[in-house]
């Protein structure tokens, strides 16, 4: 008896369940949407250390084209970097996949609200360092959630997109 029991209540309960209706979330068709992609720049030569502008090594080129690559398909339209050869080079072939010219920008006087102004409605590709890409982040999403990156990690993209002035945000490695 208490097996039949038990046997109606789990038939009740997922026939109930089964017909919930299913809500997918989607932005309001009028929502703003933009979108930032932040790099750090590829793996750069390291054969002088007193070099604090070095280019980027034969692994570092090898990565700014797979970052051509992985932006393929990502409708951007503007492309921002540090005035250092490893971020420029690292952006380059993006750059010229895209047919967009590279704008320059100092992580030390960026004026977040009014970058975010400027590229409202955009896909943005943002490539920096092991220390302000993070802190480039962190600004953008208004909190304080990540930290410098390793200096031999070359991996990291993170993704912040802004709906209505709502920050979202995500890191993922691509290698």
């Amino acid at each position: 008896m208490k097996i039949e029991r038990l046997l109606v209540l789990v038939l009740c309960f997922s026939f109930f369940t089964s017909c919930k209706e299913e809500k997918v979330i989607q932005p309001p068709m009028d929502s703003l949407v933009t979108t930032f992609y932040l790099i750090r720049h590829a793996e750069k030569e390291r054969i002088n250390p007193e070099d604090t502008d070095p280019d980027l090594n034969q692994e570092g080129l090898g990565r700014s084209i797979r970052w051509a690559e992985v932006f393929d398909l990502v409708p951007l339209d503007a492309i921002y970097s540090t005035d250092y050869e490893r971020t420029t080079m690292t952006a380059a072939p993006t750059s010229v996949k895209k047919e967009l010219t590279l704008q320059y920008y100092d992580p030390k006087d960026v004026d977040v609200a009014q970058f975010i102004a400027d590229n409202l409605g955009k896909n943005v590709l943002i490539v920096g360092h092991s220390n302000t890409t993070p802190e480039f982040v962190n600004n953008l999403i208004g909190i304080q959630k990540y930290d410098d990156i390793d200096d031999y990690d070359n991996s990291n993209l993170f993704i912040v997109q802004i709906v209505n002035g709502k920050a979202t945000d995500i890191r993922l490695k691509i290698n």
